[in-house]
């Protein structure tokens, strides 16, 4: 019986763990978990807020994920899409949702974010 998303992975090109942080951490208002010594070698970085965790793993032939994406919930979405606009990130708003305020994103490698609010 499944009964809850632990993480949700996304990749990354090698190299890119200072745009990630500077990103996830400094723009989303994540905060970096350590990844356990096991894993730190692969590189990558490990970010959570509240229950909401994602890992970005290095891979060599990266390629950003265009269509698949985590949805992510938040409150204030208005104040929060100021917030990836600001640093340069693009917001495109999208009505096609019933119940929900949302908008898409990106982060600095170029995977796709939907953050969205009930209504």
């Amino acid at each position: 019986m499944l009964i809850a998303v632990d993480h949700v992975q996304l990749a990354a090109p090698p190299g890119s763990e200072d745009l990630l942080r500077a990103y996830y951490i400094g723009v989303l208002g994540m905060t970096e978990t350590p990844k356990p010594p096991s894993l730190a070698a692969r590189g990558g970085c490990w970010f959570e807020a509240g229950d909401v965790r994602l890992h970005l793993g290095i891979e060599r032939d990266f390629r950003p994920a265009r269509k698949a994406h985590p949805g992510l919930r938040v409150t204030g979405i208005d104040a929060f899409a100021a917030r990836p606009a600001a640093h340069g990130a693009p917001v495109a708003w999208d009505g096609l949702l019933p119940g929900y305020r949302r908008f898409h994103s990106e982060d600095p490698v170029g995977n796709r974010l939907e953050f969205l609010e009930p209504v």
